[in-house]
């Protein structure tokens, strides 16, 4: 067995007794980021010169104990550990011994835990399960905003309508504006790019019909459950998820109030109440700007409007709300959910926005597909 090497001054605060197979390192005073900073290398020198026997660990005279502290307790047990030594600790608190074990076992979790070396196959095949179980949980949450939004409307009485009535003013009326002017946008390039193409066959005159077809059926629902997703969906994972990180919804749940219920709920009996109107407003400036392009190029507003009503039926007003009364579910239901799922950190509000966005726009391109397929067999 090899003996503690010499050291020729000991810093103040630190103790050697060398006795037959035992290496006695004696600390007084406060173990703080100071007091360590002047301990950590005469402490390690005299551990790492232990080759098997005893280490003691004596600490009846120390103070204070911080993090610093218990990372020197922890670096000295785990070189004396290596070397075969056994280590004895004597006068240490029950609250730090509790601390320091588990930073052992953290630090020796994480010196043992195996590298990931899966390949590919396994990999992909990992990526495609959390993907699936991701989809489930997002099909249940809205699944369970739909239960939420049915006892609503079952009992009026129990909905927060003032907190309705203001997510209803975020989600409908401060959207106008840019709403309008990308389906006015979006009404005057299609119609002019319709124009050129159709010029060439002499079938200006179908522009109209192409145009109220597309913005009715289409494009009005779609872009904006796009907007709906892009502002509103944003802001309710915004909100949520700092609500979350300043641990206000643990409170409510300790309380008995349901998040659920509570934020949720409002949100989306907002969204649902609104985007019908949203749609209307969009399709209405896309026509304004497709009627502005047929005025340029010599054709009368009655004859714009009079092919517009005369090709857009019933059946495509009806399949276009019942599109963005599912979009806005869906869009709504996710965004609460990845606010009411964010994590902590300072990056985790963001990283939970920017999820909701692309949940949302990911469940709106699949529920417009599946839409296109039953609205073709019901010969909709």
């Amino acid at each position: 067995m090899r003996q503690a090497p010499k050291i020729d001054a000991l810093p103040e605060g630190l103790t050697v007794g060398d006795a037959p197979g035992v290496l006695n390192l004696g600390f007084s005073g406060d173990l703080n980021s100071a007091t360590v900073a002047r301990l950590w290398a005469p402490a390690l020198q005299l551990a790492r010169g232990r080759e098997g026997g005893s280490l003691r660990l004596e600490l009846s005279q120390a103070g204070y104990i911080d993090g610093a502290g218990l990372a020197l307790l922890v670096k000295l047990r785990a070189e004396a550990e290596a070397r075969g030594a056994n280590v004895e600790l004597v006068g240490l608190s029950e609250s730090h011994a509790h601390l320091l074990d588990l930073a052992g076992d953290a630090e020796r979790g994480a010196a043992q835990k195996p590298k990931d070396r899966r390949g590919l196959k396994a990999l992909v095949a990992g990526g495609v399960g959390h993907v699936v179980a991701d989809m489930v949980g997002v099909v249940s949450f809205v699944g369970e905003c739909s239960l939420v939004v049915w006892e609503s409307l079952r009992h009026p009485e129990r909905v927060r309508w003032k907190d309705v009535l203001l997510a209803s003013m975020a989600v409908g009326v401060e959207s106008m504006p840019i709403l309008l002017l990308v389906g006015f946008l979006m009404g005057l390039i299609m119609s002019f790019q319709s124009v050129i193409t159709l010029q060439r066959f002499g079938g200006e005159i179908f522009v109209p019909n192409m145009l109220g077809l597309v913005m009715f059926r289409e494009m009005g629902p779609l872009t904006t459950a796009i907007l709906l997703a892009a502002r509103s969906g944003s802001a309710f994972a915004a909100e949520i998820g700092t609500m979350r990180v300043n641990e206000e919804l643990d409170a409510m749940t300790t309380m008995g109030i349901s998040p659920v219920r509570f934020l949720v709920g409002p949100r989306i009996l907002a969204s649902l109440a609104m985007v019908p109107f949203m749609t209307l407003f969009f399709n209405f400036a896309s026509l304004v700007g497709g009627a502005l392009v047929m005025l340029s190029i010599g054709f009368p507003l009655v004859t714009f409007t009079s092919r517009v009503f005369a090709n857009v039926t019933a059946n495509d007003l009806i399949g276009a709300f019942v599109k963005i009364i599912v979009f806005s579910l869906l869009v709504s239901g996710v965004s609460c959910l990845r606010g009411l799922h964010t994590g902590g950190g300072a990056s985790a509000v963001g990283r939970s926005t920017t999820s909701a966005v692309v949940s949302g726009l990911i469940l709106i391109t699949l529920a417009d597909g599946l839409f296109a397929v039953l609205f073709y067999y019901l010969k909709i």
